[in-house]
């Protein structure tokens, strides 16, 4: 709902102009791309629970903090110029919050799709996990084609700063519901709980040829530390940084092609 409604809402914003929508997509777009693979490290180094918790509290809050901001924007419009200091603050607020909401959905998706659809899956009969995966994908689409129609009843027959409202009263309230629904989930399977436990467990308790691999580096690094130059320093890190690890892990896969060729199918539909 959030995704459909937040172009209208810039658009409402400045009559004059798409410039402010587009700007909003491009940031969230740039920043699934730049910080994605760090979400997928912090999802990997937390608990299922604890992932959940964050996942919930930050993705709700956020939309609730930038329905609230459009409320403010819309109702106070003739009292705002479009080119003052807090409405452009305001609006940096509002793609801020937009960000960390998109962020936090990428990490439950994560969570859900690529961590305890597995774990549920795991000892079942083949198939077992594909006809999940196909379920929790028509409930995606499914409510992607709801969400809008409802926003856009509430746009076109109430008003914006109504659908603003609804978006920010909605997550105050979908936040519980959410957060309910999928600890049944995490208390009903076992296996879920079990799996997060080893997660963590092998992410704090390192083994003994990891310690040994690690102290051997460490008796090294002052050696390489000397000889290392500043350039050099700066490629290395750059060459390790999360987001550019994370490409070069996918350039090398076999599935890549085939990826590329889907996302341009999707933009060309969508286009």
């Amino acid at each position: 709902m959030w995704e459909f409604s937040v172009a209208l809402y810039m658009i409402t914003l400045w009559p004059d102009s798409v410039i402010l929508a587009a700007i909003y997509g491009a940031i969230e777009s740039a920043s699934i791309a730049f910080f994605g693979p760090l979400v997928g490290q912090w999802v990997q180094s937390l608990s299922y629970i604890q992932v959940l918790r964050i996942w919930l509290v930050t993705q709700n809050l956020s939309f609730i903090i930038a329905g609230s901001i459009v409320v403010v924007l819309i109702t106070f419009s003739s009292w705002i110029p479009t080119n003052s200091i807090l409405f452009i603050s305001l609006v940096i607020l509002t793609n801020i919050s937009g960000v960390v909401g998109v962020l936090s959905t990428l990490a439950g998706t994560i969570l859900i799709e690529r961590e305890w659809v597995v774990v549920i899956s795991e000892g079942q009969p083949l198939g077992v996990l594909t006809n999940m995966n196909l379920i929790i994908r028509r409930i995606d689409l499914t409510y992607k084609l709801l969400a809008p129609l409802v926003s856009g009843l509430l746009i076109s027959f109430v008003s914006v700063k109504a659908s603003a409202m609804n978006l920010a009263i909605w997550n105050c309230i979908a936040v519980w519901i959410e957060y309910w629904l999928f600890t049944s989930v995490y208390k009903g399977i076992p296996a879920i709980a079990q799996s997060s436990l080893r997660k963590t467990t092998s992410i704090t308790s390192p083994t003994q040829s990891q310690i040994e691999r690690e102290s051997l580096l460490s008796t090294n690094d002052y050696e390489k530390h000397l000889a290392r130059t500043w350039t050099r320093k700066l490629t290395e890190w750059t060459t390790k940084a999360p987001f550019i690890g994370a490409w070069n892990v996918y350039l090398q896969q076999n599935i890549m092609l085939p990826a590329v060729a889907l996302a341009l199918l999707y933009f060309t539909v969508r286009g």
